[in-house]
């Protein structure tokens, strides 16, 4: 198949290198892929990373067309985005033949329809959660926000006429057939959740004598909820008072470090760091246990955090919370980690003491390994995607 793969994130962000290029270097194999992705010029200023990234693409055989992101001013610069995009994606579908457009989530779809409205091409919605209400759970956007109404018509717009919706969770994809729009017989619906190349997630060696380390990376604002990771390490501290937390997050050193010093974290008790892609699987090693928390409101049942992925992969169990996704049920049914119901003291003490039992398990490594291939291969999920790809040619 011939498929236009549409990204509003960049390939030279983390998030970009292992959701979108890790996939593609898989279907590149099988498919003639063509990538176009918006990057950040933060990110294009740092000419070894555009270098490398530009290597790797050739290297997988994947034409790459990268565009200039903009952020200012709000909703202006997204549809100035889109415009540009879409005139991007006409060329490169009457250049090189596209049959299929695959849109990474909800401005990605918008170009993909347009394309499907006027050459007939096939479109397959990656829809990455319900990124309108996701919005409104992190307070970005308000309901009686024009934008929100806008985007939620362009919601019903794609699932009614994408040729198929991919969702991250079951539990995402049990919530879009209760919508009352949906024609339940035709609409195909795949979950293929935040896989993760295991090649480069996998555990190293176990140190001999090391503090007991929390490990914390990503965001922590929005949808994220950091102020419950403080008290639970500060309960960890009360168990092995020589613990550490590492973080490994960019951009909000200063928010991170004042919940820290507010909920009365020792200063030498954490590190607060920034790290490439290619350094994390190496920095995941050196925990004991992950630890996050997502605000469990309707828009995170379709939500399936990429961390959790890496932290089992490497062998390392987590601290999280219920109501996102289906981090429950795959967590407790695997035995790979704790599951907080509500952050009430008593029950994040409770959770603690769970953990650290938990990390003491002497197969626990294996345990979050055989999850992680499980749920997370990243082989399965570019098998699901190239099958989807396939289906456009009836075979």
């Amino acid at each position: 198949m011939n498929v236009l793969y549409i990204s509003y994130d960049g390939m030279l962000e983390p998030l970009g290198e292992s959701q979108v290029f890790q996939y593609l270097a898989g279907l590149s194999r099988e498919h003639d892929i063509t990538l176009l992705s918006f990057e950040k010029p933060s990110d294009w200023s740092k000419k070894d990373t555009r270098d490398g990234m530009r290597k790797k693409m050739r290297h997988a055989n994947i034409r790459w067309v990268p565009l200039k992101y903009h952020k200012r001013p709000p909703v202006i610069s997204t549809f100035y985005d889109i415009t540009r995009g879409f005139l991007a994606a006409i060329y490169l579908k009457l250049r090189y033949g596209i049959d299929s457009v695959h849109a990474r989530s909800y401005v990605a779809a918008l170009i993909a329809l347009r394309l499907k409205d006027i050459f007939k091409t096939r479109f397959i919605f990656d829809m990455r959660g319900f990124w309108a209400d996701e919005r409104i759970d992190a307070g970005i956007w308000k309901k009686s926000d024009i934008i929100y109404r806008i985007t939620k018509g362009l919601e019903r717009s794609y699932l009614q006429k994408a040729d198929c919706v991919i969702s991250l969770t079951h539990a995402g994809a049990d919530e879009l057939m209760k919508f009352p729009f949906i024609d339940k017989a035709n609409l195909r619906i795949e979950v293929i959740p935040t896989c993760v190349n295991q090649e480069l997630f996998k555990p190293e060696a176990e140190g001999s004598s090391r503090a007991f380390v929390l490990g914390y990376t990503g965001t922590t604002t929005g949808w994220y909820i950091f102020e419950p990771v403080a008290d639970c390490f500060k309960l960890l501290l009360k168990i092995f008072p020589g613990a550490k937390l590492d973080i490994f997050n960019k951009g909000e050193h200063a928010f991170i470090q004042g919940v820290l010093e507010s909920s009365g974290v020792p200063a030498e008790s954490f590190d607060l760091k920034t790290a490439e892609f290619s350094q994390m699987p190496a920095n995941i090693n050196k925990f004991n246990a992950g630890i996050f928390f997502i605000k469990p409101v309707f828009s995170k049942r379709a939500s399936s955090p990429t961390k959790l992925g890496e932290f089992l992969a490497c062998g390392i169990p987590c601290l999280t919370n219920s109501g996102v996704g289906d981090m429950q049920s795959i967590l407790q049914g695997e035995g790979v980690g704790v599951v907080l119901s509500d952050f009430s003291p008593g029950s994040e003490e409770t959770a603690v003491k769970q953990l650290v039992t938990l990390c003491g398990d002497r197969e626990i490594r294996e345990r979050c390994r055989n999850a992680a291939k499980k749920y997370f291969s990243l082989e399965e999920g570019v098998r699901a995607y190239s099958r989807i790809y396939r289906a456009g040619a009836g075979i």
